[in-house]
């Protein structure tokens, strides 16, 4: 009996795939997973119904060496299902092998060294210069995480006395808020004493974030 679950092998595509009209009309973000919620809030909030998220983990900034190429590979494959894709990483660490990657994939990235960078709004975060040179910094999603990726990523529950050799050059915790939270107040102030430092709170919201996806066609 013939198979009719197949077009036959003519009709086939050849040269890649055909995306359907509306899948051309709608664009991909790959993005760093600790950006989930602050993308998903803009892009609920502006109705941008053409825009689709994909995040990767965010733990990939433990070895920042790896984004490129799982940037890369999940770029690929969303080739199939949207007319554009675009990234929501900025260098984050990656010494401009993410750049490099874009470029050759024909994508384009949020701006910026990296999210305390573009939440700050990059020429202030330029402008602040060395004034915040010996500073750490938390946003909203390191506040929510602290205890999982920074105290016990780093064993400093295991190992407390550790603690001076990672953060002996640092003198302040900076806490950029994107919300205002007294929960996520008074975490990061307990950070900050559970790393032995003076604390700061500003509040910077989005920064450039928000006008990088808002303005994504």
């Amino acid at each position: 009996m013939a198979d009719t679950t197949r077009p036959p092998r003519s009709a086939r595509p050849r040269c890649g795939p055909d995306l359907s009209e509306q899948a051309q009309d709608r664009t991909l973000i790959i993005a760093c997973g600790a950006l989930a919620r602050e993308i998903g809030s803009i892009i609920g909030r502006n109705g941008l119904s053409h825009l689709a998220l994909r995040c990767l983990p965010a733990t990939l900034h433990n070895t920042p060496e790896k984004i490129p190429e799982a940037v890369r590979e999940a770029v690929r494959a969303a080739r199939g299902n949207y007319g554009r894709v675009v990234v929501g990483y900025a260098d984050c660490g990656t010494g401009g092998l993410l750049d490099k990657v874009c470029a050759e994939e024909g994508v384009e990235r949020i701006p910026g060294p990296h999210c305390y960078a573009f939440y700050s709004g990059n020429r202030a975060f330029e402008a602040a210069g060395d004034d915040d040179m010996t500073s750490f910094y938390l946003t909203d999603f390191l506040v929510r995480q602290f205890d999982t990726l920074v105290i016990r990523s780093l064993g400093l529950d295991r190992h407390p006395e550790l603690r001076d050799m990672y953060f002996g050059n640092y003198e302040k915790v900076i806490y950029l808020a994107q919300t205002q939270s007294a929960e996520l107040d008074r975490a990061a102030e307990l950070a900050a004493e559970k790393l032995g430092l003076a604390y700061e709170r500003r509040q910077v919201g989005l920064g450039d974030l928000e006008q990088f996806i808002t303005e994504v066609n």
